[in-house]
């Protein structure tokens, strides 16, 4: 009977273990136990108060077990709802997409109906699209939630402190925007008032707040380290402005990653993070503003096998102890300002695999110890001014290697031709590096290369017969630009996603094209042949191609209407070349263009009204061409417009005043046409040509980017020559009306262009006077009214022009004198000559009173002319009756002159017993030291 009552007590004891086990396994469908009613019904008014348009919960039915419903999670022995995993499908829990175009995003409303899963521990409902709801507040009453990831879904707004109540929460990850949303307003950001509800949650671990606005709460520091469980922290564009720098120490006893990265410190890295020295594995501090030298105690960390600093504006040299965080494998110190060498030390990081030195002031040679990195996979060390050989003594040991960044015009990679590099790249980059003469062989033993820029590295060669069907497996980029490469591309096919063989010696037809190319740049070679040949070759399925930039090459022919199969372009440049004809209608196929350029070819006809559908032009240059008719008035619905330039056509007729509502316009270049009439009052209606500053996101259309940039130039005509503007151009405020036949005043309105740099309305039949407020104008660098009618005086004002460096008021009907102002005066007559009655400096003509002036100035100079001889006989005089009334009197009167050399000894003899005396005291003060 003994063995039975053991059993009696063990079993229990069994399946009670056995129990606690299973629980925490839980299972997606439970084909035993029903789930619990109450629960299933719960569930089914939580849908109905969601969105889902692609029926993502079509399986949650009231007639099916709510256990084996997608996304539920059961409890495997009481068929409780314990999870529930409504993530967005189209993001792998690895995070790559696979789903762009269709939305499965969840919305609508979060229904309190979950309050009754009394066992829910898991509530994923991340990457969907609540556009800004507030995240509910009873959700801290579900006590029994041990993780709970909202991040990525739009929900906006104070995050409830309610929050706080969740005392088993583990893993809280909230913030970010949904990145399948569809909605083209961004939907108000979450935001916290403080974060003292962060301390009750005495078992969280891990804490995402990717874009929460923090910058309310001061202390986060202190409050997000009293958890003592917490190991991960990711606070990344948070709005903080404030690491609590005089801090010395923060309990953060658990902490293993650390990121601050995208926030707003603008201070030294503070000295407490060097105590987290036991735990810290990771930390990032990237894109804030951290200043200062890198302190030696950073090498406390021993730990660390991830350090990012990139994208600050850190000074000094790299310390050598950073050789002594011999566990690190990442070290990204790249966009900062540090200089010197490359400390030998980082020769001893055995286990760094990536080392980003990017666009830095870092000088010297490249230390040896770099090349005996065994681990090392990414070498990112150009835009510095690094300096000496590489060659492939230095690279035998780095087998390892798949990405190479050197872009450096100082370093010169000399290689045998027969090398055959160690390692298998997948990214190269040596952009200015001396490569040359010859086209570098090796590259073609690297077959994953995904990325090669060789571009301006001095290559002086054709192309070999290899390259081309090589290229073909680069998927990402090739960039041969800016060399001197020949070869006939004729039948050549391209298949990368990003090609730049720019400004090369590059003949025949131009190649084929994949529809996967997105960016092809092959301006200023020596291409010929018909543009309709290139544009209307057979493609298998729609091209992807967004930019495409033929530009100075010899093309010729008519533009074809066969745009169909380019409906994705957004920049096309056919700017100087032989092209010739109309331009066609057949061009609204395409209306995504955002930059458009026709520029000197020979298109003749009026401009197309289909232009009119481009709604998203931000740049029109159809300049230098045959083109005639009037400026059409629906000009002003291109709303997007930054850049319009029409200059050396045959325009006729006024200035459309529906050019007003161009708003958005930074140059009007209209020269050198046959325009009339009055120019447009309105025109202060430039609202970015008023303003002072304007922020840079304005102008993306200026600057395409994908892996490499793409950036918008324009020929402007701005200080009495030609010249480009490429990465300044959306700083360019212009506007020029030169060489037309306008007439009428200058509007007054103009002077409230207070942000505009460029202004020409020279050759033309303008009367009046100048603007008497032009001096508003403040940011004006270059000012032409020449070759019309203005008269009247020169404004003072004008003087107030301080940044003004090119002027030019002649050939007008001018009078008065030239306001004087160091600005004014210093430039040349040529400024102002052809104006008969304007007078005064820097002009030879004087004003008339000015010479009355300098007639009364001769007159009194005159008739003062004795008065220097009165005061120097005075003077004499007083020096021989002072001189003879002293001396004479000790020459005759004996008495007083025994009197007056005692004096004199007796004060020689007191100044010998002061320095005597005070030079003693000196010297027995010395001895005593």
């Amino acid at each position: 009977m003994a063995i039975p009552k053991a059993l009696m007590l063990v079993f229990p004891l069994f399946w009670f273990l056995s129990s606690t086990i299973l629980s925490t396994l839980p299972t997606q469908a439970n084909t035993f136990l029903p789930c619990n009613e109450t629960e299933k019904h719960a569930l089914l008014r939580f849908k109905h108060a969601l969105y889902d348009p692609r029926n993502r919960l079509s399986s949650w039915s009231v007639h099916e077990n709510c256990c084996e419903w997608n996304g539920v999670r059961c409890h495997n022995i009481t068929g409780r709802v314990i999870e529930l995993h409504l993530r967005n499908p189209c993001l792998s829990d690895s995070g790559e997409i696979s789903c762009v175009t269709s939305n499965f995003s969840l919305g609508g409303k979060v229904s309190p109906a979950l309050l009754q899963l009394e066992f829910l521990n898991h509530l994923d409902l991340s990457f969907n699209e609540f556009g800004g709801a507030p995240i509910p507040s009873f959700l801290g009453s579900i006590r029994s939630l041990t993780y709970l990831d909202l991040s990525d879904s739009s929900f906006g707004g104070l995050i409830p402190p309610q929050l706080g109540n969740l005392s088993n929460l583990r893993y809280l990850i909230l913030g970010g925007s949904n990145y399948f949303s569809t909605s083209k307003q961004e939907p108000p950001s979450l935001y916290i008032e403080n974060l003292h509800w962060i301390s009750h949650l005495s078992s969280l671990e891990y804490l995402d707040m990717y874009q929460v606005d923090l910058h309310m709460e001061v202390h986060w520091v202190e409050l997000t380290s009293m958890p003592s469980s917490l190991s991960y922290l990711a606070l990344e564009d948070c709005k903080l402005d404030n690491m609590s720098p005089s801090l010395k120490y923060v309990n953060f006893t658990s902490l293993t990653f650390l990121s601050v990265a995208s926030n707003d410190f603008i201070h030294e890295i503070p000295t407490w993070l060097f105590n987290l020295n036991t735990s810290l594995l990771h930390l990032d501090l990237a894109v804030n503003q951290l200043n200062g030298q890198i302190p030696e105690c950073l090498a406390q960390l021993k730990r660390l096998k991830y350090l990012s600093l990139y994208s600050n504006s850190f000074t000094g040299q790299i310390p050598e102890c950073f050789g002594q965080l011999i566990c690190l494998e990442s070290l990204s110190l790249d966009f900062n300002s540090f200089d010197g060498p490359i400390p030998s030390s980082l020769g001893n990081l055995s286990s760094l695999a990536s080392l980003y030195l990017f666009g830095n002031r870092l000088n010297g040679t490249l230390p040896s110890s770099l090349w005996l990195l065994p681990n090392l996979v990414d070498l990112v060390i150009g835009n510095n001014s690094l300096v000496g050989i590489v060659s492939e003594a230095h690279l035998k040991k780095l087998s390892k290697l798949k990405s190479l960044e050197m872009s450096s015009p100082y370093l010169i990679f000399k290689v045998k031709s027969n090398w055959v590099p160690p390692f298998q790249l997948e990214h190269l980059s040596m952009s200015s590096c001396h490569l040359g003469p010859n086209f570098p062989k090796w590259v073609q033993t690297q077959t994953s290369l995904q990325y090669l820029d060789i571009s301006n590295s001095g290559i002086i060669d054709s192309t070999p017969t290899w390259l081309w069907k090589w290229a073909s497996g680069i998927s990402q980029l090739i960039d041969l630009s800016n060399n001197q490469i020949s070869g006939n591309l004729s039948g050549v096919w391209l298949n990368n996603t990003m090609i730049y063989l720019n400004s090369n010696f590059f003949t025949g037809l131009l190649p084929a094209l994949s529809s996967n190319v997105i960016v092809l740049n092959m301006a200023n070679n020596s291409f010929s042949g018909p543009i309709s040949q290139f544009l209307c070759q057979k493609l298998n399925r729609t091209s992807k191609l967004e930019t495409l930039d033929l530009s100075n090459n010899d093309l010729s022919g008519e533009l074809p209407q066969c745009w169909n199969s380019w409906s994705s372009l957004t920049h096309l440049n056919l700017g100087n070349n032989n092209l010739s004809g109309k331009i066609h209608d057949s061009l609204s196929s395409v209306l995504s263009f955002e930059a458009l350029h026709l520029q000197n070819n020979s298109f003749s006809g009026s401009i197309p009204s289909s232009l009119r559908d481009f709604t998203s032009l931000d740049l029109l240059d159809l300049s230098g061409n045959q083109l005639l008719g009037n400026i059409p008035d629906w000009i002003g619905e291109l709303t997007s417009l930054n850049v319009l330039c029409l200059r050396s056509n045959k325009f006729t007729g006024e200035i459309p005043l529906q050019i007003c509502r161009l708003s958005s316009l930074i140059v009007l270049d209209l020269v050198d046409n046959e325009l009339s009439g009055f120019i447009p009052k309105c025109l202060n209606n430039f609202s970015l040509m008023a303003a002072i500053k304007t922020p840079d996101g304005l102008f993306t259309a200026l600057q395409y980017s994908i892996f490499e940039i793409y950036v918008e130039s324009l020929m402007l005509m701005t200080v009495g020559r030609e010249l480009e503007y490429k990465g300044i151009l959306k700083y360019v405020r212009m506007i020029d009306l030169s060489s037309n036949n306008l007439s009428g005043s200058i509007p007054t309105e103009l002077s409230q262009l207070a942000g505009q740099r460029f202004l020409n309305l020279s050759r033309n039949h303008l009367m009046g006077s100048i603007l008497e407020k032009i001096g508003r104008m403040t940011s004006l660098l270059s000012l032409d009214l020449s070759m019309n009618h203005l008269s009247g005086e020169i404004p003072q004002s004008l003087a107030n022009l301080t940044f003004l460096n090119r002027l030019n008021l002649s050939h007008n009907h001018l009078r008065g004198r030239i306001p004087l102002s160091t600005q004014l005066q210093s430039f040349d007559a040529f400024s102002y000559i052809d104006n008969a009655q304007l007078c005064g400096a820097p002009l030879t003509k004087t004003c008339i009173a000015d010479d009355e002036s300098l007639s009364m100035e001769a007159i009194e100079e005159n008739e003062g002319f004795e008065m220097p001889w009165f005061y120097i006989s005075s003077m004499v005089l007083g020096f021989i009756v002072g001189f003879w009334g002293v001396c004479g009197a000790l020459i005759f009167k004996k008495n007083w002159r025994y009197a007056y050399f005692q004096f004199v000894y007796y004060i020689g003899d007191w100044v010998y017993v002061v320095v005597a005396t005070r030079l003693n005291w000196f010297r027995d003060n010395l001895r005593g030291l």
